[in-house]
Formats: structure tokens, C-alpha cells, sequence
């Protein structure tokens, strides 16, 4: 009998420590996760919303972290020396969903590529940032002037508005 509990002692240890490791290799931060749009953790039932500034989106993760929700973003590609501003901007309209819907500012959210992790400070700096790029590209599209701005025949493939386009390569 007490072989058998140190048995099942050791495999629950050694299950704790690939849990530990597989969470460290996820880049995820501590906390609970409590919404996912990958994986087998709870979905998102519906995209956030904010209605004040006309913007929804589903970040990959939202994780608790005491009190506050943090987004986080999953890039499949290796990391660049500093994330793209795209991927920074993608990253804060997250954390103002995230702000607007559950009525507290994440003070940071997470960008996860392959191979390395970045902690992304949401300062009102970048949310104003934010906000002027937003206004920019809804004056570009009322505007119908909204240009391709890359030489990237895959990211074209991958566009949802490749069918419509003039442009693509």
C-alpha cells in the first residue's frame, strides 16, 4: 500500500512538472486562463465589442492575473529583434476591448512568437496610438483610398479581401 502511494506520489509530481514546463514553453503568463480563442480552454462565446469606438476583435488568450485580465496574442512566426508595430497595435486594440468590456485597463498584454515572448506596457500613450491609426485608416476608407502597403504575395493569399481587391499581387 505504501509503495503504491509513493507511486502515484511521483507521477503526480512528474505530471505537475510537465504541466509547469509545457505552461513556461506557452509563453502565457501566471494566472489562470479564462478565455481562449485556441485550444480546449473555454471560448469566447462572441467577439468583444466596444460600441464607442466601433471596434470588436477575439484575442487569442485572456488570462487573470489578480485582478486584472490580460490579452495575449500568438504569433506562429520566429520573433523579430523588436515586435512589429502592427503586431503592438493588433495587441492594444485587445487590451481596449478588453478595458471597455470588463470596465478595468490591462496594464499590459502579451505578444507570443515561436520562439520568444514580449510584455507589451498598455500606456495611454499607446492607446492613443491606437486611436489616431484607427481614425486614420476610417478617413482612408471613407475615402475609398486605402492602399496595399506591402510586397507579400502570402499575406495577399491570406487577405479576406483578396476576391474585391485591385491590388492584389
Amino acid at each position: 500500500m505504501v509503495a503504491l502511494i509513493l507511486l502515484l506520489l511521483l507521477v503526480g509530481a512528474v505530471l505537475l512538472w510537465l504541466a509547469r514546463r509545457l505552461r513556461a514553453r506557452s509563453g502565457l503568463p501566471a494566472g489562470r486562463v479564462v478565455a481562449a480563442d485556441v485550444g480546449p480552454w473555454r471560448r469566447l462565446d462572441r467577439p468583444l465589442f466596444s460600441r464607442r469606438h466601433g471596434l470588436t476583435g477575439r484575442p487569442d488568450y485572456v488570462v487573470a492575473d489578480g485582478a486584472d485580465l490580460i490579452p495575449v496574442e500568438v504569433k506562429s512566426a520566429r520573433a523579430p529583434a523588436r515586435p512589429y508595430a502592427s503586431h503592438v497595435l493588433q495587441l492594444a486594440a485587445y487590451c481596449l476591448l478588453v478595458a471597455e468590456t470588463s470596465g478595468r485597463r490591462p496594464p499590459y498584454g502579451i505578444l507570443r512568437y515561436a520562439d520568444r515572448t514580449f510584455q507589451i506596457p498598455y500606456t495611454r500613450e499607446l492607446e492613443e496610438q491606437l486611436l489616431e491609426v484607427l481614425e486614420a485608416m476610417r478617413e482612408d476608407l471613407a475615402a475609398g483610398d486605402a492602399p496595399r502597403r506591402h510586397q507579400d504575395p502570402r499575406r495577399c493569399a491570406a487577405c479576406g479581401y483578396r476576391e474585391v481587391c485591385e491590388e492584389a499581387l
